[in-house]
């Protein structure tokens, strides 16, 4: 009978411990543990960030952070931690929430326009993935790296194609820059190469004409009839004597990138800067802006015409005016200079 009792009290105890065993597993594995209302919260844990780290972006996010610790404590995953960008969904548990963030690293869309300095770019990427400004920017100009890939300091922008591209959130620098090199090399198809060819261009030549063809009109559909223009001047020799050249030019020497010129003087054309097109042949030493798609197959594509000139158009704003002769020119450039005089614009 005595022994009877033990083993009944050793069963009860046995069950108590399973109980509670199965309570805890529940309650610490099981149990969903999210306090937010949304659908789901992100988390960016830095590259060889500790625990303590990871913990505090959890804290606001989990009903019960001490029954996580224990957990995280058991999967060994406090000795573990990965770097990356991770989802908790309403109503994980907290082993779902260890199972995502310590393997389910979520890539996002990388978004760039058109910037004018690297300088620029550096920071636009910086707010988007893990490494700074300065370190972009120090990958971005590694001497070897741009020596290597047939670039220089002048045509460094040229290799950034403006887009959206998927990265992971915590991508080193040298790995975003990496990742654009190949993303040149792709947009540069047999088929455009031999465009550039037939052009007698290399690529930077004619990612830098294209920047002047974006900065000189907005409008896609006429991209192709202004390179024809600068490809005209260029094959009879003629300077492209193109304002966005020489603005670029002025802010340059000024270092001041943020400065507004609305309007070109003629004391800007004599700056003396080889990205001045109106005191230098040819083609700029680099592009002076980050051209769209549709501005590099302009000049890859380009209207055929005998057009050497153009001004903006003030009776269809957004267009312009082209001639094939000086004074057909001037009749043009005069209509447009007593309507901008008309808006009050000195600079």
């Amino acid at each position: 009978m005595y022994i009877k009792k033990i083993l009944v009290a050793i069963a009860i105890i046995g069950l108590a411990i399973a109980a509670y065993f199965a309570y805890f597993i529940y309650g610490a594995m099981l149990k969903p543990n999210t306090a937010f209302n949304n659908e789901e919260a992100y988390i960016f844990i830095p590259t060889h960030a500790k625990y303590q780290e990871v913990r505090e972006q959890l804290e606001p996010l989990l009903i019960d952070i001490d029954g996580f610790d224990a957990l995280a404590e058991q999967k060994k995953y406090t000795t573990n931690i990965k770097a990356g960008r991770f989802v908790i969904k309403k109503g994980m548990s907290n082993n779902d929430i260890i199972n995502s963030i310590r393997s389910k690293n979520i890539p996002l869309r990388v978004a760039f326009n058109n910037q004018e300095r690297l300088e620029d770019l550096a920071g636009r990427i910086a707010f988007q993935i893990e490494p700074d400004s300065l370190t972009l920017l120090m990958a971005m100009t590694d001497p070897e790296f741009l020596s290597k890939n047939n670039f220089n300091e002048d045509t460094a922008l040229a290799m950034y194609i403006p887009n959206s591209y998927e990265f992971f959130w915590n991508t080193s620098a040298e790995g975003f820059r990496d990742k654009m090199l190949k993303e040149y090399n792709r947009f540069w198809t047999a088929e455009r190469e031999a465009k550039a060819k037939k052009l007698n261009l290399s690529k930077n030549e004619v990612i830098a004409l294209a920047a002047i063809v974006h900065k000189e009109t907005a409008k896609v559909d006429e991209r192709p009839r202004v390179a024809g223009v600068y490809l005209n001047r260029l094959r009879k020799g003629i300077p492209l004597q193109a304002d966005p050249t020489v603005i670029y030019a002025v802010k340059k020497q000024d270092g001041n990138f943020n400065r507004v010129i609305k309007r070109v003087l003629y004391k800007d054309l004599e700056t003396n800067s080889p990205y001045n097109t109106y005191k230098n042949a040819g083609v700029p030493p680099g592009p002076i802006f980050m051209p769209d798609v549709s501005a590099i197959d302009a000049v890859l594509n380009p209207e055929k015409h005998d057009y050497i000139y153009f001004v903006a158009n003030v009776k269809n704003f957004g267009y312009h005016k082209f001639a094939k002769t000086l004074s057909q020119h001037n009749q043009n450039k005069q209509e447009y200079v007593r309507w901008i005089n008309k808006q009050g614009v000195n600079r």
